[in-house]
């Protein structure tokens, strides 16, 4: 059974299309172009809906005006809502878009952050083979000790996704140690992989003590260049589909569901790689970050 969780958060996006950022002290005029439910893994899960891999859901949907929109949209696209809870409010971005297609976010965080262990009680952990976490989900030292905890319980044969996010750099030195271990795949941009090296240390030989810990796959996306990984004994760079840019918002999550699409279906590594960059590189030609 090739079956993936996809762990983490729905957020409500709003999108803002700006003609540059603000300065501190400025201001800009902004276009609103929409309510977008969004956040990693519900990217992550629409990415793995679009290549028909087998995938669960598995984020809490709170109480409040957010968590509203947030069911709404699951129940639109008729996605199972397996972790119903009242604690908090679902969390909200604030999403400014450049011309460019760049894209920096204001977050508000939400129910995700309040996480509770006795929420695993709804699954089985033996159903899955493939487990997708993002930094988002574990900068909190505490809430990253009960997720890495509860998923150190898996099958033997399952790996874990751990996708870096702009929030690498919050993570503390112990997470940093607990995600290190045996069935690991760390996916990263080429800033968020230093965070496991020392300054001035490159990125393949960063890449090649990563895998000496996890003895998985190491993946740095790298925009229009494509996808570099270290599998233990090959390196290379995958090239990218080229596509024109409406916006970013969107695409390393994507690339993460693409590739556990393509390992779950079979797919060797790089297969699995030229599939997620075809799908990123979808993303980042439309308006919405999720397929």
């Amino acid at each position: 059974m090739n079956k993936a969780l996809i762990l983490g958060a729905a957020y409500v996006d709003v999108i803002i299309n700006v003609p540059q950022l603000p300065f501190s002290g400025g201001d800009v005029t902004g276009d609103l172009k929409d309510y977008i439910v969004g956040g990693s893994a519900f990217n992550v899960y629409g990415a793995m809906h679009a290549a028909q891999a087998d995938a669960d859901f598995f984020v809490p949907v709170g109480k409040g005006q957010y968590a509203d929109i947030v069911r709404g949209e699951l129940q639109r696209r008729q996605i199972p809502e397996l972790l119903p809870v009242t604690d908090a409010d679902n969390g909200w971005d604030i999403s400014m878009v450049e011309p460019s297609g760049e894209r920096s976010f204001l977050t508000i965080p939400g129910i995700d952050q309040v996480w509770q262990d006795n929420w695993f009680d709804c699954i089985d952990l033996a159903d899955y083979r493939y487990f997708y976490i993002s930094g988002y989900q574990i900068e909190n030292e505490q809430i990253a000790a009960q997720i890495l905890g509860r998923l150190a319980q898996r099958r033997p044969d399952a790996y874990i996704l751990f996708d870096a996010s702009p929030r690498m750099s919050h993570l503390t030195a112990k997470t940093v140690r607990q995600l290190l271990q045996n069935h690991v795949m760390i996916h990263c941009n080429e800033d968020e992989i230093g965070y496991f090296g020392k300054p001035g240390v490159s990125m393949g030989d960063i890449a090649h003590d990563i895998f000496q810990q996890t003895h998985s796959p190491v993946l740095v996306t790298l925009g229009a260049r494509g996808t570099y990984y270290y599998d233990g004994t090959h390196s290379d760079i995958v090239p990218a589909d080229q596509v024109s840019v409406v916006n970013t918002i969107g695409a390393g999550d994507t690339h993460c569901g693409g590739l556990l699409a393509g390992l779950a279906s079979g797919k060797d590594l790089v297969d699995a790689i030229h599939l997620a960059n075809q799908l990123a590189a979808q993303v980042v030609g439309q308006e919405k970050s999720s397929l």
